[in-house]
This record gives structure tokens, C-alpha cells and sequence, in this order.
């Protein structure tokens, strides 16, 4: 797992108050919202304005592809590495 694997898990966690789980049991390429690790609308607003801050990356919640961003951690590090390049 790359550091930025690990340090998105750890934001979704301490963002979110995921008290109960580690960066160890979300996957990869978990899916993030629904029957994956079971987040909703309002966790992703959380989670959005916990990685602008972070990172100081904007995200545009209106872009088509913002969502396919947010599925899981793999596809998060992508995006995260590609706003700050």
C-alpha cells in the first residue's frame, strides 16, 4: 500500500469518525459508498472537504466524473495525485 493509499484511509477514518475500523480493513479498490464500505451523500461532502483541505486540491462537485473519483481509495489517490501535479 503506497502512503497515499494509507493517508486516504486515514482521512476517510478520522474525517468520518470511523472509530471502529483501520486503514487495514478498507480495500484498495473497495467500493466506497453503498454495499462497499457502506458511506452516504453526507460522508461524501465530508470526505470532499476533508481532502480539499488536506491536500489544498479543489474538487468540483459538479463534474461528471467527480463521482467515479470518489468509489474507492485507489481511484481517490489517482485524483489526488493528478490535482496536484
Amino acid at each position: 500500500m503506497s502512503d497515499l493509499h494509507r493517508d486516504i484511509k486515514q482521512l476517510i477514518i478520522d474525517a468520518l469518525g470511523l472509530e471502529d475500523i483501520s486503514v487495514d480493513d478498507i480495500g484498495d479498490h473497495q467500493t466506497l459508498f453503498g454495499e462497499g464500505l457502506g458511506l452516504d451523500s453526507v460522508d461524501a461532502l465530508e470526505l470532499g472537504l476533508a481532502i480539499q483541505k488536506r491536500w489544498g486540491i479543489k474538487i468540483d462537485a459538479d463534474a461528471k466524473d467527480t463521482r467515479n473519483h470518489f468509489s474507492n481509495v485507489a481511484s481517490l489517490a489517482a485524483f489526488v495525485t493528478a490535482k496536484s501535479a
